[in-house]
């Protein structure tokens, strides 16, 4: 790899660390006193500052070195966590991001901000505590900690007067447990009787195995007050390098052979006997009984690497492009269209051999369909951070005490659906924030808690996902958005709407009940884009409030936006889809049902009274009328709708195809999909449907 390359990873690997110093900030802000919070922070910062001092990001690796300054402080608990040191950590991350996001951006106004920063950091430290300086900042750069570990097999042997020196052996041994992962084995056979024994003498030796990325004069340096007066024999045994290793698992004879235990002669004449070796060569005295424990733990230690590193390589993840991925779900639908041909052309042909192939390529083409959306399913819970950082940010502007409670960060959607759900979450939290939860004094004179709770959670509903925003703010009040809409002209003052009905007029364009506009938002203020943000995405929105009590706002989105499962329609010659996850049952529709309607298009199933729309009227589809229709009964929010249509075909896996800028805004259609004739279905976007027709039928009915 090239240092550009190097430097994307490296960049990928910082936004990663990013997140973790803001998850760190966002939870030690209820939490101060965690530690491990604390470490976290701390080793974040760290990684960001060596790695990027290994690919030339000097300005990060200089700016970076002040804040893990003064973590390291904080964590001998020298310094406290308050939120003047969180409010400039986070401040501090975004900083760290934008020198990422434009690396040779170097204008005054960034310089400002990045010594704004820096003086405000370093003024957190007590005046008997000094900054480490550059000359040990660019040590630091230079002895960076690489990505390749070393394997040492080291023997320490002390003098026998050791201890008269004043040095403690176990002091140094744990030295070296610092510098990686290790295995010591003490010799304790010239350990005399106890009659026998000087207190003041050293009778035992170690061997170690160390696995390190340390150089090996960072080992020399443990040793460097002892040299003098003990055996020190450092080796080198192997490299690994990532998933990469140059080193082999070695016999127990060949590993005694390396370190000078015996001698190629004794490892021969042990070797010709049908004993293990280890016991042949204790038996016969070539060597003592620590030796073979030395040389076992040894074996052990780079068979546990190796298998470590194994079980990396098989449980590995790779990044890869987004585009690449976009690419990869545009191949598959069209093996989807290309897979329904093939099983088409086999019907016609009733050649059972050809059947045999289609049904096995339709098994694959629909396990590879499940695997690739599969890969693109991200967690709703990466993107929480940033709205409690939202949360943060803006009560403390408003002068509001808000916590954000998250549930169900292991949801999973697809990424687009997560890419484009960011601005209605936005607009949808800041309007709670300001416009829905009050100010601590009017809290407390409404006798509730002071601390306002905005809660997000996401969780499954069959192939949907609910998002809901809820706060314990003031609710929406009926009558004020009733007012506001007859003052705008969009009701009249005799409407009879219900409470629901009525909360939706929040998001027609520009409707506000906020008596002031400010910085952040009114209700209403940008809940349009809401709107059509959630129906872009093929979803509903449903507003619940209890006066006084807050406020609920719950999003249902599709699991995918590329691949569906639908069902196939005709309504004369024409073809049409309806998502299947959205359809409840298929019931017929007789003359005779039509006369006991009087008029009305509903109809009555099992008790209920179930309204319609007829498609071919909606359409304007000039076809024959048919003695027995079928309706389509769907459900979207509470409400359950049918879909009249000549003939109900198929189950279809339908791969969404987006409408030219032509046929984009058609009222009623949101994409479609190829069949595999070739011919087009078009496909029916039922939210859209009930929107238009809502007015002179739902209310009538409900």
């Amino acid at each position: 790899m090239n240092l550009e390359d190097n430097q994307k990873v490296f960049r990928e690997e910082a936004y990663e660390k990013l997140a973790e110093i803001e998850e760190c900030m966002l939870e030690l802000e209820a939490s101060p006193d965690n530690t491990e919070l604390i470490s976290k922070a701390f080793r974040a910062l760290h990684t960001i500052k060596g790695s990027g001092a290994m690919f030339d990001f000097n300005e990060i690796v200089t700016f970076t070195h002040d804040i893990e300054n003064v973590y390291d402080l904080v964590r001998d608990n020298i310094i406290p966590v308050s939120t003047e040191l969180i409010s400039l950590t986070l401040a501090a991350h975004d900083h760290i991001k934008k020198m990422l996001d434009d690396p040779g951006n170097e204008n005054e106004e960034i310089i400002d901000k990045r010594n704004e920063i820096t003086i405000a950091i370093r003024s957190l430290i007590p005046s008997n505590k000094t900054v480490k300086n550059d000359t040990k900042l660019q040590e630091d750069i230079k002895t960076t900690k690489s990505s390749v570990y070393t394997v040492y097999r080291i023997r320490f042997k002390p003098d026998k007067e050791l201890f008269a020196t004043g040095t403690n052996p176990i002091l140094l041994l744990n030295e070296l447990r610092e510098l990686g992962e290790c295995v010591i084995v003490a010799h304790t056979e010239s350990i005399p009787n106890l009659n026998e024994i000087n207190p003041e003498h050293c009778y035992t030796y170690w061997d170690i195995i160390l696995r390190t990325n340390s150089e090996m004069s960072a080992i020399q340096d443990v040793f460097i007050f002892v040299d003098d007066n003990c055996e020190i024999n450092i080796q080198k045994i192997g490299q690994d390098k990532e998933l990469d290793i140059d080193f082999d698992e070695k016999k127990l004879g060949d590993i005694l052979l390396d370190r000078g235990d015996i001698d190629a002669n004794s490892l021969q004449l042990a070797l010709q006997k049908q004993l293990p070796v280890g016991e042949i060569l204790i038996n016969e005295g070539m060597v003592d009984s620590g030796s073979i424990n030395s040389a076992l733990a040894e074996q052990q230690f780079v068979k546990k690497i190796k298998n470590t590193v194994r079980k990396v390589d098989v449980s590995s993840s790779i990044r890869v492009d987004s585009e690449k991925l976009d690419k990869l779900v545009d191949l598959v639908g069209e093996l989807v269209t290309g897979q329904a041909r093939l099983s088409q052309i086999a019907n016609y042909t009733m050649n059972s051999d050809l059947t045999t192939i289609a049904e096995e390529i339709e098994r694959l083409t629909a396990e590879l369909r499940d695997n690739t959306m599969s890969v693109r399913m991200l967690t709703f819970g990466t993107t929480f951070n940033k709205f409690k950082r939202l949360v943060r940010d803006l009560g403390s502007d408003l002068g509001k005490d808000i916590i954000l409670i998250t549930h169900g960060a292991d949801t999973e959607l697809d990424k687009t659906v997560i890419e484009q759900l960011n601005d209605p979450l936005v607009h949808i939290l800041r309007n709670s924030i300001d416009h829905g939860i009050e100010t601590p004094a009017v809290r407390k004179a409404n006798h509730k808690s002071e601390q306002g709770t905005v809660t997000l959670s996401a969780k499954y509903s069959g192939a949907h996902v609910l998002i809901s925003v809820e706060d314990d703010g003031a609710g929406l009040s009926v009558e004020s958005i009733r007012k506001k809409a007859i003052e705008k002209g969009l009701i009249t003052p005799d409407s009879k709407m219900t409470d629901k009905e009525i909360y939706q007029l929040i998001f027609m364009p520009g409707f506000s009940t906020a008596e002031k506009v400010t910085n952040v938002s009114g209700r209403g203020v940008g809940m349009d884009v809401v709107k059509k943000g959630i129906e872009a995405l093929r979803g509903t929105v449903d507003v619940d409030s209890n006066p006084g009590k807050g406020s609920t706002i719950t999003l249902k989105l599709p699991l995918t936006l590329a691949i569906i499962d639908g069902l196939l329609l005709s309504i004369g010659p024409e073809n049409f889809i309806i998502p299947l996850a959205a359809v409840k049952e298929c019931i017929e529709l007789t003359q005779k049902d039509v006369e006991a309607a009087h008029g009305r298009h509903v109809i009555n199933v099992r008790g209920q009274i179930v309204p319609y729309i007829r498609l071919k009227d909606q359409f304007h589809i000039n076809s024959e009328k048919q003695e027995i229709e079928q309706v389509v009964i769907t459900e979207i929010g509470n409400y359950q709708i049918g879909f009249v249509v000549d003939n109900v075909i198929d189950q279809h896996q339908t791969v969404i195809k987006n409408l030219s800028k032509v046929y984009k805004d058609i009222d009623g259609i949101s994409g479609a999909t190829i069949m595999a004739d070739g011919t087009v279905a078009l496909i029916i976007d039922i939210n859209n449907l009930l929107l238009n027709v809502e007015q002179e039928m739902l209310v009538q009915y409900t």
